[in-house]
Order: C-alpha cells, then structure tokens, then sequence
C-alpha cells in the first residue's frame, strides 16, 4: 500500500514538474529576457545580448540563479537572432520547435556544453564569446589584402612582421592570447612590425600567407614568408624573430679587428657604428636598428666584458657602465658622434642614426644615392646645393680630399651637401661638369650644382682652377657658397647630367648566385618546416619530372632490346680465316658492335636482318653490301678483308 501510495506521489510530482516546464514555456519572452523592443533591429539584439553575457556569465557572476538566467538570456538570442524563429515567435508565440527538441535544448544547455559550444561550434551563435574584448586588442592590427600587398610587403625589407593568423571558432587562439598580447607588446617597442589575419573575413590573404589552420604565426622578412613552429610563449617568439633576421647584421668587433672594420667606410661608402655594451649577446633592438639602415650604415658590437676590449674602451673614453653608440665617418681615430644613455629606447636609437645615415663626403655610387643627397628643387625655401669634388680614385686619401673633407666638417649651412665622384667610374658624369680643355686633365675639380627635375636638368658652376685642397681654393669656394645665399644666379651653366652607374652593385653571376641560394634555402626551410599542403605544387612538379626522365629512359632500354632480338638470328657456323696478320671473322650475326682490331665482321644479308640492318640503320652508321658467289667468297672476302680491317663499320654478305 505504501509503495502504491509513494508511486503516485512521484507521478504527481512528475506532472507538476511538466506543468510547471510548460507554463515557464509559455511565460518565455525573448523580447523581455534581453530588454528590447519587438522593432529592435539586428544590432540593437547584438548589442543587448553581449551586455547581458558578460553581466550573467557564470564565470563572472557568482550568483546562484546566474547560469539559468545565463541560459534564457542565450536562448532568447537564439530565437531572436534567426529572422526565421523571430517570425514564427511573432506569429504564434513559440519559436516552431517541438516537445523533443525543447528537451534536447534543455539538456543541452547545461553549462559545462554549453560553454564548449559557446567557442567553438560555428552553427551554434554566429560569433565567440567576449569578442568586443577579443576584437579590441587585434583591430588595430587587423590586415587586409590590399594592405599587406602595398604597404607590409614593401615595408618588411626594412623590418620583420610578426603576424597571427586567427579566427572566430578557434580555442587555441583564446589560449594563446595572453601570451600573444605581452610578446606584441614587447616586440613592437622594439621595431618589429605587427599583424593580424581572421581567417573568417580575409580568406583569400589567409590561403595567401600558407595558413590552413587556426592559430597560425608566421613571420615575413624581405617579402618571404616563414612559419613559427614552437610552443607559443613570449620567449620563443622572441627568439623566431630574432632567427628571421640575417646573420652578418652585426659584427663582432674586438681589439684585434676594430681598425679593419672602421676603416671599412672607404670601400663600403657608409659610416660604421659601433654598440659597447655589457652582454655577450647582441641584442634584439640593435639587430632591428642593424637591419632597417643596414643600406646606410655597418654596424659592430663591442661586450666591454671581453678581455680584448680594453684598449677600445681607453681610446675612446668609454664608460663601461652604460650602453654607449658611437658612430665613425671617414676619421677613424675620433668618432664624428656619439649618445650613452642606461636603457636606450628605440625612438631614440633612430634619431641618433637618422642624423648620421651619411658620410661628410659621401661618393656618389648610384643615382638612387645621388637622389637622396642631392634632391630637387621644390620651392625657392627648399634649395639644396651639392658641391661635388671630382677627382681620381686613390687607395689612399689624397691631399685634395682631405682638403674638401675638412672643407666640409666646418660647413655649417644645412642647405648644402658635400659630395664626390670618382671621374675614372662615373665618366660621362664627370665629363659633362669638366669644361672643354686640358687645364683639369687628371686634376680634381669642384663643381657646385642644384637639380632642377628628375630627369637629369641641373643648374650648375665649375670652379675656375683645379681643385688643389690650398687655403686660396677653399676661400674661393667659401666666397660662392657665400654669394649663393644672395644670388642663386650664380649658378649660370645648365646641363642634363646622365644617369650614374651603381658602382656597388653586384655582378650578374653573383646575382644569380645569391638568388639561387636563397632559393634553395627557401625548399630546405619549406620541406623540413612548411606543412605538406604548401610543397604539394612543388613536389607534383618534381615526381613529374622523374617519372618523365625515367619513363623515357625504361622506354628507350626495352626498344634498344627489341632491335638486338630482331637483329641477332640463331648462330650458324663460323668460318674463321687467316690472311696475314688480319683474320676476318665470317659470321651470320648482325652486330652493332665495333670490330676488335684486325678483325672484319660480316653477317649475312638475309630476310631477317634485311630490316634491322638497312632499313633501320642509325644515322652516323654505314653498311657495305657486298655481293658474292659459293665459289669467289673465300679468296675476295680475304682481300677485302686486307684494304679494310681498320674500318669500323660492318660489312654485309650476301650469297
């Protein structure tokens, strides 16, 4: 009786549960449960939706009922979300599903699931969880197609991109988002350029850049494209950046090799700098400084703890406490500048080097070199003159040199730059600056001129006598420069200068050479660290081309063996002869074999051999057919064999 009476209480509390479940049901308002309007337009939804998770997300709201009400908010933008369900919701007050389906929602939306779904199944809501945070620390590193083609390509020859490849449904990225944040930060401060991909939005860039997975971190460097393929903490993508840049960036510079370097300017035709610091290691900010000027300066780093380092350290006064820049123009035994300074930041660092990117009197090299010291007139308030001494080159500095050098380090106008031209390698340039006559040949000259348009048009003057470095000829020179702050009619001769040759330019072999290392390199990285899918193109050419060579060479071997079937009858009896010092072998085959000296080899011209000897004959190869009878074979085959033993070719009988 009791058990009887205990079964109907449970089916009473089973029917209330279901009444209640049902009334809930119907009570269940979307509109209500997110605080809109029934007009509310799809972001107004959005927007509600997101404030509310983040109010009642039960991660952060320790309420009780916090999951629940968690629950009807998500639910309600479910229905809301779908104009389908709002429409059938409007019309007739539920969303069309049925019984079923609200259970299996209801099991469903037990937290622990329903936290799961919530990131990463892409039919369940149409966007991550907390992405406004997420979207937030990425958007201003957001890339585009257009925008990676012109600006970060072009831009990654000065400096490294470091950029994540991710998307809306991807957990790993959420993970990996602390540690992407504090090595971003780190990273930029240092110079290293920033980027950010969503899969969802930039396919074509994702499929672009390699990347077929989520999350994906690759570096570019002078336009080439490299994969991150380790753990992702801050230390190891510090180190990946770091692996992208070259590795001859920065010399190691001790007692024993810091004259050789510094006295490098003359060949390179750049000003050599030089970092004293107290690790052994370089560090990261100065290989990034390294490489974005490394067409403008060389760079040397000094670890003060090193024991050679002493006698640098005495001669140019450094203190070894702090980290101390020096920068050498053509004078190596004083530094032309210097910056010392604990903690030396980036910004800094660049306009130190950004005042020093030239020597005092630069060679003009190239046309490009010569654009950027010598530009064009843009307006009467942005005149810039260039004083060009044209002289012979010397392995060693010439007294005329040395005098504009000095010339040119007590210059204090900023609208004129000194410059030189070796007359033997810019000839047509020199030529057309030179006046006509012998008074300057194999002399130096000083020209002063100012550029006028791109295309070669300068305004310009030539100084009356050779330039011999004396205290007369840098007065003369300082009268012009003197008179041409007042009177820019000075310069009264007007030429169109030929365009320079790029003296430091490599050779076409050498061209070649390094691009068909870097080419190479390129495969190893990309077969040893690229995924499969990238080297499919390249692998498919490659087994092509294999399978081609091989084919054709099994082809040819079963059609050579087919020839030497057709052409090699049964053996028939041999009639070997001596004549002399020649014995002629008379023999049934056919054989493209050479004959062994002192030997003739003939075969008989039968039906069979007809074929594989005459009408298949290789070319380069000749047959003699030679017609005989039973009873002169014998006595003529040994006489033809004397007048041609040493032929190599074969010889044919025919009965």
């Amino acid at each position: 009786m009791e058990v009887k009476k205990l079964s109907i209480s449970w089916q009473f509390l089973i029917v209330l549960v279901l009444i209640l479940q049902i009334l809930s049901a119907l009570d269940f308002d979307p509109y209500r449960v997110l605080g809109v309007s029934r007009t509310a337009s799809q972001a107004d939804i959005k927007k509600a939706y997101k404030k509310l998770a983040r109010e009642w997300h039960p991660d952060k709201n320790k309420d009780p009922g916090a999951e629940d009400k968690f629950i009807q908010i998500s639910k309600a933008y479910e229905i809301l979300s779908n104009e389908e369900k709002r429409s059938h919701y409007d019309h007739y007050g539920d969303a069309g599903e049925s019984q079923d389906y609200q259970k299996q929602q209801q099991r469903e939306y037990r937290f622990r699931h329903f936290h799961e779904n919530f990131y990463f199944d892409e039919s369940f809501f149409h966007f991550p969880f907390n992405s406004e945070r997420r979207d937030s620390i990425d958007e201003k590193y957001l890339l585009h197609f257009s925008h990676y083609v012109n600006e970060v390509v072009p831009d990654s020859f000065k400096k490294p991109y470091l950029i994540k490849i991710t998307s809306d449904w991807c957990f790993s990225c959420i993970h990996i988002e602390p540690v992407w944040k504090e090595a971003v930060q780190e990273l930029e401060g240092l110079g290293v350029g920033i980027g950010v991909v969503h899969a969802g939005y930039e396919r074509r860039l994702a499929h672009h850049l390699g990347a077929h997975s989520t999350p994906s971190i690759l570096g570019i460097i002078n336009g080439k494209i490299s994969f991150f393929h380790n753990a992702v903490v801050r230390e190891n993508l510090r180190q990946f950046v770091e692996s992208l840049l070259p590795g001859n960036l920065v010399e190691k510079v001790t007692n024993k090799n810091y004259v050789r370097f510094l006295s490098g300017w003359q060949q390179e035709n750049k000003p050599h700098v030089l970092l004293f610091d107290q690790g052994p290691v370089v560090p990261l900010l100065y290989k990034l400084t390294a490489f974005a000027y490394k067409d403008y300066l060389s760079f040397g780093y000094v670890y003060v703890g090193l024991r050679g380092a002493e006698e640098m350290t005495r001669q140019y006064n450094i203190n070894v406490y702090a980290p101390t820049i020096l920068i050498f123009k053509e004078h190596i035994n004083k530094p032309a500048d210097m910056i010392q300074a604990r903690g030396l930041k980036k910004q800094v660092i660049e306009d130190f080097i950004t005042q020093n990117k030239y020597l005092l009197a630069t060679r003009l090299t190239s046309q490009k070199l010569f654009h950027e010291l010598c530009p064009v007139k843009r307006s009467h308030r942005q005149r810039k003159y260039c004083v060009v001494l044209l002289t012979a080159e010397a392995p060693k500095l010439s007294r005329p040199f040395e005098a504009f050098l000095s010339f040119a380090l007590a210059n204090t106008q900023d609208t004129v730059r000194f410059v030189h031209v070796h007359s033997g390698r810019q000839q047509e340039f020199a030529s057309t600056l030179l006046p006509d006559g012998e008074a300057f040949q194999g002399k130096s000259a000083v020209s002063i001129l100012e550029r006028r348009n791109t295309a070669g048009r300068v305004v310009y003057k030539t100084l009356g006598d050779p330039w011999t470095g004396s205290e007369s000829d840098k007065f003369v020179l300082l009268g012009h420069l003197d008179q041409l702050r007042k009177d820019p009619a000075l310069l009264s001769s007007e030429a169109v200068l030929p365009d320079l040759m790029d003296e430091l330019a490599p050779f076409f072999l050498l061209r070649w050479l390094y691009s068909a290392s870097d080419y190479m390199a390129d495969c190893w990285d990309s077969i040893f660290h690229s995924n499969w899918r990238e080297m499919m193109p390249l692998l498919s050419l490659i087994f092509s081309a294999l399978f081609i060579l091989f084919g054709t060479v099994i082809v040819q071997a079963f059609s050579d063996s087919n020839d030497e079937r057709e052409s090699h009858p049964p053996d028939k009896e041999e009639v070997p002869e001596k004549v002399g010092k020649a014995e002629p072998s008379f023999t049934k085959d056919s054989s493209s074999k050479i004959p062994k000296k002192g030997f003739v080899e003939v075969t008989e011209l039968t039906d069979v051999t007809y074929t594989s000897n005459l009408v298949r004959l290789r070319p380069g190869h000749m047959n003699v057919v030679l017609i005989l009878s039973n009873s002169t074979k014998t006595s003529l085959l040994q006489k033809f064999a004397l007048e041609v033993y040493s032929f190599t070719g074969e010889i044919v009988q025919r009965r």
